[in-house]
């Protein structure tokens, strides 16, 4: 087994390129567009792929295909809640709510048990997220329900993916591109409510837009192929924190680049989170 440093690098690498791909597509004003050119990037890509390798042993692929459904289901409930501005705002919670719901479901369904430092780190990582989805901001009660629903279905996939990709037989890149091949589904569903058209003109009036979509993609394909190595590796709940450490990065991001403002208050809570980080290194 490799060791907990060792994982978790690759993790926080991948927790950076979600928080890229994210920064990348901020500012497109159509999420389901968008959304829709990400998975035919991802899907074409897995295409080719299952070409390549060998396929996933038996017991596997219950969990490919439960996993590669529920993905399509969370892609649809994402791109829906960024029309409610009270999901839009509680969002985050739900990143830092599901390490929690992870680790509850890693020990009820994968017999997986965790030690005092590491669950400290859970905690410190998911408290840490939620202290800065909160900042200066209102957030309804509906909303918060609603934005640990959320929490609730990333868990439901990441236990699923770490259990499946445990009965892969070793093959994480081939379970991981088998998943996605049901992203396909996003196009068609793309097409059945706005027609044929409204998916191909964007490739002459805004190709610009949809290429940034389809490179988001290809990084989202990345970030989440480590993950699945990774929960193939190392503990499910200890996985899924790092990976939502995204947050931070995309408030580093912001300030970096975007010249966001991040008060005391914020600063302080990515101490917290990368505090969790160091203790799941250990």
């Amino acid at each position: 087994m490799l060791s907990y440093a060792y994982i978790g690098g690759f993790v926080l690498l991948a927790a950076l390129l979600h928080a890229g791909w994210n920064a990348m597509l901020h500012g497109n004003g159509d999420r389901l567009l968008s959304m829709t050119w990400m998975s035919v990037a991802i899907a074409a890509v897995s295409t080719v792929v299952i070409l390549f390798v060998p396929l996933p042993a038996r017991a596997a692929w219950p969990y490919i295909i439960t996993s590669g459904l529920v993905h399509i289901a969370y892609n649809v409930s994402l791109v829906r809640s960024y029309r409610r501005s009270d999901l839009a705002q509680a969002y985050p919670i739900a990143r830092g709510s599901s390490p929690l719901f992870v680790t509850l479901g890693a020990a009820l369904f994968a017999d997986e048990a965790i030690g005092p430092l590491h669950a400290l780190g859970i905690v410190m990582i998911s408290g840490g997220i939620i202290t800065i989805a909160l900042q200066g901001r209102q957030v309804s009660g509906k909303g918060v329900l609603a934005a640990v629903m959320t929490g609730v279905i990333i868990a439901f996939y990441t236990v699923i993916d770490g259990i499946g990709v445990r009965l892969s037989g070793g093959q994480a890149l081939s379970y991981t591109a088998w998943m996605f091949l049901f992203y396909w589904l996003m196009p068609i569903l793309f097409v059945a409510r706005r027609g044929l058209a409204a998916l191909l003109t964007p490739l002459r009036t805004a190709p610009r837009t949809t290429g940034i979509s389809m490179i988001g993609g290809l990084v989202s394909l990345a970030a989440y192929g480590i993950v699945i190595w990774a929960l193939q590796q190392g503990a499910i709940g200890a996985v899924s924190a790092l990976r939502e450490t995204s947050v931070v990065f995309a408030v580093l991001i912001g300030r970096l680049f975007l010249q966001e403002t991040v008060n005391a208050k914020r600063w302080l809570a990515c101490v917290i989170v990368a505090g969790g980080a160091v203790c799941l290194g250990l």
